[in-house]
């Protein structure tokens, strides 16, 4: 007798044509790494990852959250598992950010799908300063490096 399959959480990637950044492989094993440490089973989930422009990101923020205001990643969860979320990312914001703090702008994209990852999985942070002291962080730049190590 053999043993069913297990199943495993759909990824859908978007990139736009022109995209240079990390490779398909590469943000999928980030998003696969984080899913793999979430509070709720996930191999039923779907996730989609979605690369989109400043004005895009910015209408999703103003009409979302009602901030008229571009940012690096936002995360959108549409219910119960299995299906678990959306997140957007704009390259644009995360390679400005990532060479203003002197980072690498695909490993930053790279920590954007986990960041916006580990918020549907329900993690959060503090605002300011104390984001980058607190657990879902720690976590984020964990996930990050064992990425790193294997692609």
């Amino acid at each position: 007798m053999t043993r069913p399959e297990a199943s495993r959480p759909t990824i859908r990637l978007s990139l736009p044509p022109e995209w240079d950044g990390p490779p398909e492989p590469a943000l999928e094993a980030a998003a696969r790494a984080t899913l793999g440490r979430g509070r709720a089973p996930t191999q039923d989930a779907e996730l989609s990852i979605t690369l989109v422009s400043a004005e895009s990101i910015r209408v999703l923020n103003r009409d979302y959250h009602g901030v008229d205001d571009v940012t690096d990643v936002l995360a959108f969860g549409l219910g119960e598992d299995p299906l678990l979320g959306d997140v957007y990312i704009c390259p644009e914001v995360a390679e400005a950010s990532a060479r203003q703090l002197g980072l690498d702008p695909d490993e930053e994209i790279l920590r954007l799908v986990i960041h916006g990852i580990l918020h549907l999985l329900g993690h959060t942070h503090p605002e300011g300063e104390a984001r980058y002291a607190s657990p879902m962080f720690e976590l984020q730049e964990r996930l990050l490096a064992e990425v790193r190590d294997r692609t």
